[in-house]
Formats: C-alpha cells, structure tokens, sequence
C-alpha cells in the first residue's frame, strides 16, 4: 500500500467521524445537550409509512391546512431545543452562533430555515403540516402545553413564533425550566397572542399535560432519532436542515 493510499484512508475515516460527531453531537454555548443537526448530510435512506403519517392529521393534534392535502409535513420539535429555533428562522444570532452552515440569506449566507417556508405551503393551500412534541433539550414542556392552548383560539403559530426568537429561547432554558411555578411568567411573555388569563387558566388546568408522553410515544413509532425532526411525506429529514434539503421531496409530492 503506498503512501498516498495511506493518506487518503486516514483523510476518509477521519471525515466520517468528524461527519457522526456533528451530526449528533454539536453543543450550542454551555448546554450539555446533544441536538443533531442534520444540514450538512442527506436525507436518511429510511421511509415512514405514509399511512402512519396521514393518521397523524387529525383533530386531536396541531394541524393546520387541508388534511387532504397531496404535500403532508410532519415536524416534531421542542421549545427549548436551539436548533428547533434555528429552523424557525426566528433567532438569527442563534443561527449566527452555531456557524457558517446556518447563516440566512439575510445574514450572508444560504440557509433557509424549513418552517416559514413550510407555513407559506400552508397559507396558498398547499400542504398540511402537523406539529408535535418530542424532547429535544428538556425544558419545553410547559411551553408545549402553551402552544396546544394557543392552537385552540387559532394563534399556533403567533405563540409559536415568541417561544422560538431570542427571547422565548432565553426564557425557557433559563427561566422557565419546566417549573409550574413559572407558569404566570410564560404566560405574561405570551400575552400579546393570547391573554395572560386565558394562557395561564388553560396551561394550570392540566388538560394539555398528557400531550408530552403520548407525543413522545408517537415520535417512537415514526423512527423519531433528535429534534427537529421532519417528515415530508415519507421522506425524513433528521435535523434543523435547510429548505432547499427538502425541495426536491416537497416538489414530488405535489406532482
């Protein structure tokens, strides 16, 4: 074996591990939260049935658009994951943070983040997108039950878009943190979608609490492996990928 082959060897096998760890192991600031990523690999060879995902546009779930629809999405995410955030597009420093392969086009760069694109497929009647609950950095719980209150006077996506800028990110990691003694405060930051009352009697009442184990079970059985966690029909997207990763899925879809 010669000296060239050697180096070639070493330069592959060094790729694929530096590829596995950042995929599934990239550390945003001081949390010790693992989050993969997912934007800079392929999609995952794996499908998901796509009668399992038509069962999941129904009226107990956050769905909005026509369940009908020929393009059907799927995202499971958490409030408090920092690359759930990046995908909304809603914290760019966040973005900024994280490195070059999340920059916006607004930033300089060429990430364009999944969720508002899949909420304009929505609005001109073209897709239907569910959201559900999968544990992706521990402290979106509560904000969960926030946005399932939120989703019954139609303001899914007003609460959606506060818990996932800057400050509902800031608020939930470091304030917030799962406690029901918090529940006035989150409740207050989101009064500008739905009134502190309302929010605080709706998430105190305990009648979304159970969404968090019975949307984890369902993230199971749809081959869930980290958030933010995409399904475009039946092709899966395990990571805050960019939009432009899902075109092509997207384009198939509404033949």
């Amino acid at each position: 074996m010669n000296k060239e082959t050697i180096i070639v060897m070493v330069l592959v096998i060094a790729a694929f591990f530096g590829g596995v760890y950042f995929s599934k192991g990239s550390v945003i600031g001081e949390s010790d939260v693992a989050v993969p990523t997912g934007s800079e690999t392929q999609p995952v060879a794996s499908e998901v049935s796509i009668d399992k995902v038509k069962a999941l546009f129904n009226d107990k779930n956050i769905v909005l658009g026509d369940k009908n629809s020929k393009l059907l999405i799927v995202e499971f995410s958490d409030p408090s994951c920092p690359f759930c955030s990046i995908a909304s597009g809603k914290n760019p420093e966040l973005n900024k943070q994280v490195g070059n392969q999340f920059l916006m086009k607004e930033q300089g760069g060429t990430y364009v983040a999944p969720e508002p694109e899949i909420r304009k497929l929505v609005d001109e009647g073209k897709a239907a997108f569910v959201w559900l609950f999968a544990n992706g950095h521990g402290n979106g719980e509560l904000a969960t039950q926030a946005l399932y209150c939120a989703n019954e006077s139609g303001k899914f996506w007003e609460v959606h878009d506060l818990l996932m800028g800057a400050e509902g990110y800031d608020l939930l990691n470091d304030t917030v943190q799962n406690d029901k003694g918090q529940i006035g405060v989150l409740a207050d930051f989101l009064k500008s979608a739905v009134s502190t009352t309302d929010m605080k009697n709706c998430i105190d009442s305990g009648k979304y609490a159970g969404r968090i184990s019975e949307d984890t079970a369902v993230a199971g059985e749809m081959q869930f492996e980290g958030t933010p966690y995409f399904i475009v029909n039946t092709t899966r997207f395990v990571g805050a990928y960019s939009f432009t990763e899902m075109e092509t899925a997207v384009s198939e879809a509404l033949k």
